[in-house]
């Protein structure tokens, strides 16, 4: 079988060079803030590569990160009916959005999504927009909707990282980068203002931190309360000099303040407390970060810190890019499972059998190995 890049029509080919006089080109990732995050080597590459300006319209979970990823130059905040990433914005909102994008007057439009996410609809927003060059995967031919498309052999040929998905799909109007690694940018002033904040908290900053982040976008991916508690005690039992920190959003402060208070006077609840760019620099101090599969283990990748994931099987392509990690899996219970029968292939291929959550002695064996691996290469 070719390789993904590979897989050109004549169309495509001709269509390469057009994209290089673009000066100014939206990216549409409309999700959340670790899918934006995983898109960011693809987005850098189209920047080095046309040297355009480049916008990307996305949700609001990710319109924060997306300020902290130096390669974007501004930011459209939407919620798309067919995402499913915020509320139905609503025909008259979806309206108005296309008319503020073809107000830019955008080149070229480049759509990312993962693959059992509809992209048609999104084309369609991009050509009632009046955007002359039109990029994405699809899975049928999109016809006019698309000007360069590549057709989507995912997950029935192979399933790719989200990050060499995206890659892939610039690739093809030949953009490209030496450097595959996660975008983000920390204002090194904002340590401070963390520090002072954590220490009114009864935290120490100087004494190691492992954070802890058991909120989920989805209940799907949720480790049970219980084990959390169970793993804090354990971790703290075998790493006494330890603080651990229970991060989560303004939502998800009452369980994470559960959890800290069943672990005892070493833990502390974070939940809420913390702008993402604060969040994003206590990770970045922190020894590692132990999280369910959501955006807080693509931030640590983006900063190089070692994650343990407690990853319910929902997307075999977001581990986390190009940094140490363990990857303790369990199985989305049946009842919560999607009714996507793309999802529905990849859990009955890659996902046949049940698999019960890590028990906290696994989850604190990763911790140690990734520490003791820390510790070698000081």
């Amino acid at each position: 079988m070719m390789a993904a890049g590979e897989i050109l029509d004549k169309d495509n080919r001709s269509s390469k060079d057009n994209w290089s006089s673009c000066k100014n080109i939206l990216c549409i990732r409309a999700d959340n803030m670790g899918d934006l995050l995983m898109s960011s080597p693809a987005i850098a590459a189209v920047k080095e590569t046309i040297g355009c300006k480049i916008t990307v319209l996305t949700s609001s979970s990710a319109a924060g990160v997306a300020r902290l990823i130096p390669e974007i130059d501004d930011v459209i905040i939407a919620a798309l009916p067919w995402v499913g990433a915020g509320p139905d914005c609503g025909p008259a909102e979806l309206q108005k959005l296309i008319a503020l994008v073809q107000e830019r007057q955008f080149d070229g439009c480049i759509i990312f999504n993962v693959y059992s996410q509809q992209i048609l609809p999104t084309a369609m927003l991009a050509y009632l927009a009046g955007i002359p060059l039109r990029l994405a995967y699809c899975r049928e031919n999109p016809y006019h909707l698309l000007s360069s498309w590549f057709p989507d052999p995912e997950p029935y040929f192979y399933i790719d990282h989200q990050v060499k998905r995206d890659l892939n799909l610039v690739r093809m109007i030949g953009a490209i980068t030496n450097d595959e690694s996660l975008r983000l940018s920390l204002n090194p002033s904002v340590r401070d203002g963390l520090c002072a904040k954590l220490k009114a908290m009864g935290i120490e900053p100087a004494r190691p931190v492992i954070i802890m982040h058991p909120g989920v976008s989805e209940e799907k991916r949720k480790y049970p309360v219980e084990l959390w508690i169970a793993t804090g005690l354990k971790l703290l039992s075998e790493l006494p000099d330890v603080q651990l920190l229970l991060s989560g959003s303004a939502g998800e402060e009452e369980e994470a303040l559960y959890i800290a208070n069943g672990i005892g006077d070493a833990a502390f609840s974070v939940a809420g407390a913390l702008h993402l760019e604060e969040f994003a620099t206590l990770i970045s101090i922190s020894e590692m970060v132990i999280s369910v599969n959501t955006g807080t283990i693509h931030l640590s990748a983006a900063l190089k810190k070692r994650v343990v994931v407690l990853y319910a099987q929902t997307n075999p392509q977001h581990s986390p890019w190009m940094t140490e990690y363990e990857l303790l899996e369990y199985s989305v219970p049946k009842e919560l499972q999607s009714r996507n029968q793309v999802i529905r292939f990849v859990n009955e291929k890659y996902y046949p059998g049940t698999t019960a959550p890590p028990a906290p002695e696994d989850v604190v064996r990763s911790v140690k190995e990734l520490l003791f691996q820390a510790y070698l290469m000081r």
